[in-house]
């Protein structure tokens, strides 16, 4: 799935992942490619961004913000 992840400064990330796990304000939550639609809110910690079954974990620190997700396509705008 396509994963643009955009702060008010700058673009963090843009590119292809596999998985994105999220710190949703009702608790954390991941996204897989296919996932169904869906906007949510989100709180200050820490998005865990895998691009392949077997690359290693990146992390991205954001302190809230908004997912969109439509049509394997992911973006957070984050603070």
């Amino acid at each position: 799935m396509k994963v643009e992840i955009i702060t008010p400064d700058r673009e963090i990330y843009k590119g292809e992942a596999y998985l994105i796990q999220l710190p949703g304000i009702d608790g954390s939550f991941e996204i897989l490619n296919n996932h169904a639609p869906l906007i949510s809110a989100l709180k200050e910690g820490r998005i865990k961004l895998k691009k392949s079954k077997e690359s290693k974990d990146e992390f991205y620190e954001v302190k809230g913000g908004v997912i969109e997700v439509l049509n394997n396509k992911v973006i957070i705008l984050a603070e």
